[in-house]
């Protein structure tokens, strides 16, 4: 073991401690289990994640260093629950001081509704219980999911975001476990922003690449 340890050793323990700073503090990925953000991001996705976007932390804790931004409306976005402590990734919609409402699917920023133009449906919904439509929140143009036939939270009277605070909500809008149900997410839960698809396995299918997703930019 001495003879190891002079040798390679060292080596080996520093290389952990570097691999697990980088991870904890500059950049990770996350698979994505479950459907929460379809059609942006499907089951299987590897997302990167990139924890310098809004600060600095101290590795392996939630301690922040330095601040030099903070989230936005569109951000995707990967923080902990403030239920369970679980990791999730959703779209940030609503920032501090912010109104929120939402009526039959329609969300309203401040009194004013998002706009919404059907699309055309693919293969993530061909079936009339699926219906996708693009979303402008704040400019950034992106897709939702709406399931008419599924039950949900698709109401909701006013609610201001407090200070620190943010109201995350998944595309996949009639199946998300959100800022609907937990609440709030403060903003030292953040871990960072997803910004990519590195690569992505179908689970369904013997866990293939989907080769047309690999490296492409999250919006």
């Amino acid at each position: 073991m001495k003879l190891f340890w002079k040798g390679w050793g060292y080596a080996f323990f520093i290389g952990i401690v570097v691999a697990t700073t980088f991870k904890s503090s500059i950049a990770d990925w996350n698979i994505v289990p479950t459907g929460s953000m379809k059609p942006t991001i499907i089951e299987g996705d590897r997302i990167l994640v990139n924890k310098l976007s809004y600060d600095l932390k101290v590795p392996l804790t939630t301690w922040h260093i330095a601040k030099w931004s903070n989230p936005q409306r569109g951000d995707i976005v990967v923080f902990y629950s403030p239920e369970d402590g679980t990791r999730l990734v959703k779209r940030v919609i609503g920032l501090p001081g912010d109104r929120i409402s939402m009526k039959n699917n329609d969300i309203f920023i401040n009194g004013k509704s998002l706009g919404y133009t059907p699309v055309r449906q693919s293969s993530i919904g061909t079936h009339a219980e699926h219906l996708k439509f693009q979303e402008n929140l704040a400019g950034k143009l992106h897709q939702i999911l709406v399931s008419p036939s599924y039950p949900s939270m698709r109401s909701f009277p006013t609610v201001t975001v407090p200070k620190e605070s943010y109201f995350m909500m998944g595309d996949n809008r009639d199946n998300s476990a959100d800022s609907r149900y937990f609440g709030f997410v403060k903003r030292d839960r953040i871990v960072g922003r997803a910004t990519a698809i590195v690569l992505s396995l179908d689970s369904q299918n013997h866990y293939l690449p989907r080769w047309n997703r690999f490296f492409s930019t999250l919006q």
